[in-house]
């Protein structure tokens, strides 16, 4: 079985989740966790609860990436442009980007789209992506 690109971003279990943390003081979420303070300015809160991110959300921008990716990203020695999204998560008021899956050429703004958890093309690590919700 594939191991994930980066431990602790996601969950496949039970279900395909981005793991987070959320601010006791303020309630900003962050992606990537954050471990010791809360990112809002506005807030000097510590005390930061592990949380599971909501898997849907509607695209904020898309766009065809057409260069390969720096590491931590997997790499390939066949490089194909990919699309990735901004995704709006509305719960968490936050944009989470990912690359896009399924049939997304034709996307447009204010589309819903899922997180799918699958193989990258290296067929050694998986990736969370976001797939247009038919």
């Amino acid at each position: 079985m594939p191991a994930p690109a980066v431990e602790g971003f996601f969950t496949t279990d039970p279900e395909p989740a981005l793991l987070g943390t959320r601010c006791s003081d303020c309630g900003t979420y962050h992606f990537p966790a954050e471990t010791f303070f809360c990112r809002n300015p506005a807030c000097s809160g510590t005390t930061l609860e592990q949380v599971t991110l909501s898997s849907r959300g509607t695209v904020w921008s898309w766009t065809m990436n057409r260069y390969a990716a720096p590491p931590p990203f997997p790499q390939t020695e066949a490089f194909e442009p990919y699309g990735v999204a901004a995704v709006e998560l509305a719960e968490e008021r936050m944009i989470v980007l990912g690359m896009l899956t399924g049939d997304f050429e034709t996307l447009k703004i204010g589309d819903e789209v899922e997180l799918l958890v699958e193989p990258h093309v290296d067929g050694e690590t998986l990736i969370w992506k976001w797939k247009p919700v038919a």
